[in-house]
Parts: C-alpha cells; sequence; structure tokens
C-alpha cells in the first residue's frame, strides 16, 4: 500500500548508488532513476547531487530521507495491525545476526518460524555484531541478534540464548598441548583469531583483561571473519582457536578437533536481540517471543 518511489528512494539513499538501490529491490535501473525524477519533480528539489559516478544527498533529500523512514515504517506497523485483526501475520520482517548465530543457531529456529508464519516476508542480513548493531541504527533491519559485550544507548537489549567460547585444536596437531593451559600460556601459543568488532573477540579480550593480558601481546597467526574459516584454518596449522562451543559440535564428534581448556579463564556470554529504542516492530516481538519459546531446542 505504501508509495513505492519512498522505498526506492530510501534505498537509492542508504545506498549511495542507483546500480546498488536497483539490485536491492530487483528492478531496472532506468526504473530507479524514472521513481527518483517523479519524486523531484512533486517537490520541486533535487534529492541527489551527482559529481561523476558518485552521488550524494541534497539537504532536501536528507529531509525526504528523514521523513520517509518514519512514514514507511508507519506503512508496515498499519500493515501489520490490520491485518492482526483478522488473526493473520503478514508483511516484512528483516532480521539481522552476528556470524556465529546466523551460522548455528537461527537456521533451524528460521525453518520452524516460516512454517508457522508463511505469510511473513522474512530476510536476513550477516555480519558481525558491530555491523549489525549499525544496521539498526540505520533502519535497515527490524531486529538483531548479537553477542558480546558492547552496548550502544539508542538500542534496546534483550538476553536470548547462553554460549560459551573454547580454545580448540586439531587432534593431530604437534604443539605440545595437552587438555588444559593456563592463561599465561596463551602468549607463547600461535593462535587464529576473529576479527575486529565480532562478539567472540570481544568477549575473549575482556577475558584476557581479568588477567592482565593484552591482545596486542600474543601471538596471533590470523585474524578471519568467520568461525568456519578458523576451522578449516586449524584443519591445516598447529595453532589454537577461540570459537563458539555451539560451533564445533561435529568436528568433536568426529575426533577432527578437541578442547583445550583455559584453567581459571572462563569465557561465557549471551546472545541478545537488539532493537531500536522506540521502533519496535510487531512482527520483530512475534518472532523474539517464538524464539524464547524454542530456546531450549537450540
Amino acid at each position: 500500500m505504501s508509495d513505492f518511489r519512498l522505498k526506492v528512494f530510501q534505498s537509492v539513499a542508504k545506498n549511495l548508488s542507483f546500480t546498488k538501490a536497483s539490485q536491492e529491490l530487483f528492478i531496472s535501473q532506468p526504473a530507479i532513476t524514472k521513481h527518483v525524477q517523479e519524486l523531484e519533480t512533486a517537490y520541486q528539489t533535487r534529492l541527489f547531487d551527482r559529481q561523476g559516478s558518485r552521488i550524494s544527498l541534497t539537504e532536501s533529500g536528507k529531509l525526504l530521507l528523514e521523513h520517509c523512514e518514519r512514514i514507511l515504517e508507519d506503512y508496515k506497523r498499519l500493515e501489520y495491525e490490520m491485518h492482526l485483526l483478522h488473526n493473520e501475520y503478514t508483511g516484512e520482517l528483516k532480521l539481522g545476526a552476528s556470524t556465529t548465530i546466523a551460522q548455528y543457531v537461527l537456521p533451524p529456529l528460521l525453518g520452524r518460524f516460516i512454517g508457522k508464519f508463511p505469510q511473513v516476508n522474512l530476510s536476513l542480513l550477516n555480519g558481525n555484531s558491530r555491523a549489525i548493531e549499525l544496521a539498526l541504527q540505520e533502519h535497515r533491519i527490524d531486529l538483531g541478534l548479537v553477542e558480546g559485550v558492547f552496548r550502544l544507548p539508542n538500542l534496546k537489549y534483550t538476553t536470548f540464548l547462553e554460549d560459551e567460547l573454547v580454545a580448540v585444536i586439531r587432534t593431530n596437531s604437534k604443539l605440545p598441548v595437552g587438555d588444559e593451559i593456563t592463561p599465561e600460556e596463551l602468549s607463547v601459543l600461535p593462535l587464529v583469531l576473529r576479527e575486529r568488532g565480532s562478539g567472540t573477540l570481544d568477549v575473549f579480550e575482556r577475558a584476557l583483561q581479568k588477567h592482565n593480558i593484552k591482545l596486542s601481546s600474543l601471538h596471533v597467526l590470523m585474524y578471519l571473519g568467520s568461525t568456519e574459516s578458523i576451522k578449516l584454518f586449524l584443519e591445516h596449522t598447529d595453532c589454537l582457536g577461540i570459537v563458539s562451543v555451539r560451533s564445533i559440535t561435529r568436528e568433536l564428534y568426529s575426533g577432527a578437533l578437541r578442547v583445550v581448556e583455559i584453567k581459571g579463564m572462563p569465557m561465557s556470554r549471551d546472545f541478545i536481540f537488539a532493537q531500536s529504542q522506540g521502533q519496535e516492530s510487531g512482527l520483530a516481538q512475534v518472532f523474539m517471543q517464538f524464539a524464547m519459546h524454542h530456546n531450549s531446542q537450540l
């Protein structure tokens, strides 16, 4: 029901690219240009400054984007509440999840949710925890699932699920590492860790600080962008990795990897729902309640 031209404008404004907006909305680039030109004609103002192949928002464009986001959010809420009068759950729900959650927690939950609410148009953005929080701030998603210890004042956080980080090594590694090491021994062992901005690295760094160990003092061979990359790296390299225990179930069962306990250094954390304060989506609340009900099965 909402004015599609506003959706087009919002996509161009967020991506600062007609091409990316075309790909995001699955319509041709000339159609994108036509919709933007219609808005510019209607408001008798330029919405974008064009400098070669780059574009930027004019002051008029910034004002329209500010109103556009509120209008589209109101349309989304209206559609949800009107259908709810008939006990129908329909509409669009944009989720975002940090890498570990997206890979190892959400897939079975999403399958169950779609099975129960087939009329909900569900999408998932994957990135590290800070990227997901940024997407929430920019209103690109309705609900985020993040890990780690960072908190932003304009976001609302709700604990969802407990998790634990563990140190792992390949079973046939030549490193002289037993079943247990001390935190101090981490400084002499080669490590592979998640990248900056990931919740996994945040939690590991915080655990190190409790033992007065700086991340910069460790021998880190590689920082990698996903847990899967770390597991594959470990299979071919003699080093220690720090990953979620939820991510290595198959590798522990097959004997490819083994856990090395770090004595006196627990690395527990929570997986957390994050929402923009005051802009909680109705479908986001439905998904949260559904997830809470099924979290014992995860």
